[in-house]
């Protein structure tokens, strides 16, 4: 079992930041690709950004690039996602989860745990 905890959520003025953590506790060891993916009200999830806890290059959806970066810190076991720029667009809940494909991956399906998420507000 994995546990995964998001904080960092809040309200923010639109062009401002914040940074989320995922705090990942149990067999994390067995997942390799953590993801954040975000779900505005009557919307679908949607991928934000993955990154492998072996290193590489991360994963970032078209409407983030440039603007989002997700980092790990291996010995907390922790991801972040640093959001900068932030537009009213970016509101939603925002998860984290935790994936056994060994590529990265963008397709929540293939996340096996999730965290109960955090909200994010931008107002405009």
């Amino acid at each position: 079992q994995v546990q995964l905890v998001e904080s960092g959520g809040g309200l923010v003025q639109a062009g401002g930041s914040l940074r989320l953590s995922c705090a990942a506790s149990g067999q994390i060891f067995r997942y390799y690709v953590m993801g954040w993916f975000r779900q505005a009200p009557g919307k679908e999830r949607e991928f934000v950004a993955a990154i492998k806890w072996s290193g590489g290059s991360p994963n970032y959806a078209d409407s983030v690039k440039g603007r989002f970066t997700v980092s790990r810190d291996n010995a907390e076991n922790t991801v972040y996602l640093q959001m900068n720029s932030l537009k009213p667009e970016d509101a939603a809940v925002y998860y984290c989860a935790a994936s056994q494909v060994v590529a990265v991956t963008t397709t929540p399906r293939n996340y096996r745990f999730w965290g109960q998420g955090t909200r994010v507000t931008v107002s405009s």
